[in-house]
């Protein structure tokens, strides 16, 4: 089992909260209130899960600057009160920060009994 220190179980906690507010925001037709409790719930989580300097580093590397202008200027479009436009922002820059964790996510899924079977039919899994 993993030990998390108390500042990463705090992290947990907040981005937990903050990725409840942000679903709850948008099934309420993108409320912008819980939109913007769910986007600083989820960005304050995650800096104290890996750390500030991480996050830091993880936001800021050269590469990911497109990323992050669109992600974190959709934060700041969904706290002016354009929730639609910001979360569509967000979601772009989510995408395109986090891609080359996706292959690990879906590597692991199917080895998640039965959504590994789903993941491993012939019509949804790439030809190898």
């Amino acid at each position: 089992m993993i030990s998390l220190t108390d500042s990463q179980k705090i992290g947990m906690g907040l981005t937990g909260f903050g990725v409840f507010f942000l679903f709850f925001g948008m099934i309420l037709f993108f409320d912008k209130a819980l939109l913007a409790i769910g986007n600083i719930l989820f960005v304050a989580g995650l800096s104290f899960v890996i750390g500030l300097e991480r996050t830091f580093r993880f936001f800021f590397q050269k590469h990911k600057m497109k990323a992050t202008s669109f992600f974190l200027g959709g934060v700041f479009v969904v706290l002016i009160g354009w929730p639609i436009i910001g979360v569509l922002l967000e979601i772009y820059g989510f995408f395109l920060l986090f891609r080359g964790f996706f292959p690990v996510v879906v590597g692991f899924i199917r080895r998640i009994p039965v959504l590994g079977s789903i993941l491993n039919l012939p019509f949804i899994s790439a030809p190898s």
